[in-house]
């Protein structure tokens, strides 16, 4: 006789192959990217306190993308690539502003990103929600892992959707009591620290061209 299966009150719930699924956000999230990129700057600028309010500034991002895409946004923005364009240039140009800004910066500067942790919670919210290739990734991630015989709509959806932003809390905590570790010693260097703000703004006017380019 088979042992009790340890997924089985997430199969009920219509997910299949739930360690598969917690892996590969596990992997998602360990990528780097703009999402990375906003959290350990945050945490840079605005201690512990920028840091967390920027976690919960990309999980608040990740979910209104993954809602959107279980509403089937991804599919208008297919069937009217100009609208989906016109977002994507959105989310390059801000990315790119933020970039040239940090790039600009000098010693003594006021912070690009505001010491205010609603601030930090803002900036890591639009730089998710900007990001249109997001939406059409939830639409062809979610269908991977949902068993056609179980599914139970929107409580499917549902706990796939807490289960990301428990990875993602969780994530973001270790990378802001990393960088904060980091930090408190770069504080020290203003030099070295405004030399790591630069690199950081290239990376953001990167990662901008990188989303214009994309198609």
């Amino acid at each position: 006789m088979l042992g009790p299966d340890p997924t089985g009150a997430l199969t009920m719930f219509g997910i299949a192959d739930y360690p598969a699924f917690v892996v590969a956000i596990i992997v998602f999230l360990l990528i780097p990217g703009p999402g990375n990129l906003a959290l350990i700057t945050s945490t840079g600028k605005g201690g512990v306190r920028g840091g967390v309010a920027a976690t919960f500034g990309l999980i608040a991002g990740d979910q209104v993308l993954m809602w959107l895409a279980v509403a089937g946004v991804a599919a208008l923005l297919s069937a009217y690539p100009p609208a989906f364009h016109a977002v994507q240039w959105l989310g390059a140009a801000y990315l790119a502003w933020l970039g040239l800004r940090m790039i600009r910066a000098k010693p003594g500067d006021a912070p690009v990103l505001n010491i205010q942790p609603r601030q930090y919670f803002k900036q890591a919210f639009i730089i998710t929600l900007l990001n249109p290739k997001a939406i059409v990734f939830y639409m062809a991630f979610f269908p991977l892992f949902v068993d056609p015989a179980r599914h139970q709509g929107v409580l499917t959806f549902g706990v796939m959707a807490a289960t990301i932003a428990a990875l993602t809390l969780t994530y973001g905590l270790i990378v802001v009591a990393l960088t904060h570790f980091l930090a408190e010693r770069l504080r020290a260097a203003p030099a070295v620290a405004n030399g790591f703000q630069k690199i950081a703004g290239v990376f953001l006017v990167g990662f901008g061209i990188k989303l214009a380019l994309s198609r």
